[in-house]
């Protein structure tokens, strides 16, 4: 399953409900405000960093640069573009964004 998280760390639990949920295998893509979980130094790398050793975790680059959170990148979580975000669905048979 891929689990995609759109909202911001800091002003919804989306990202917590989330990694209650996910099951190992499952893959996180962090996507607009939700790629601020992916940045060293936050309130929540240490969730994010446990994530990684259960899922795959992604974040949209394109996020991350309009937001000036690339050279932050997290150790473990993987840039990935447009193109690579449709991969991600493709790829899964279901995906499920938290709101």
């Amino acid at each position: 399953m891929l689990h995609i998280i759109n909202k911001s760390p800091f002003d919804a639990s989306s990202l917590d409900t989330c990694l209650r949920m996910a099951q190992p295998g499952h893959a996180l893509l962090l996507i607009e405000d939700g790629v601020y979980a992916a940045a060293k130094g936050s309130a929540v790398e240490s969730r994010v960093a446990e994530a990684c050793t259960k899922f795959t975790v992604f974040a949209l680059q394109p996020d991350m640069d309009a937001r000036g959170m690339t050279a932050k990148l997290l150790d473990g979580v993987t840039l990935t573009d447009y193109a690579g975000f449709v991969d991600l669905v493709e790829k899964h048979n279901t995906s499920h964004s938290w709101l």
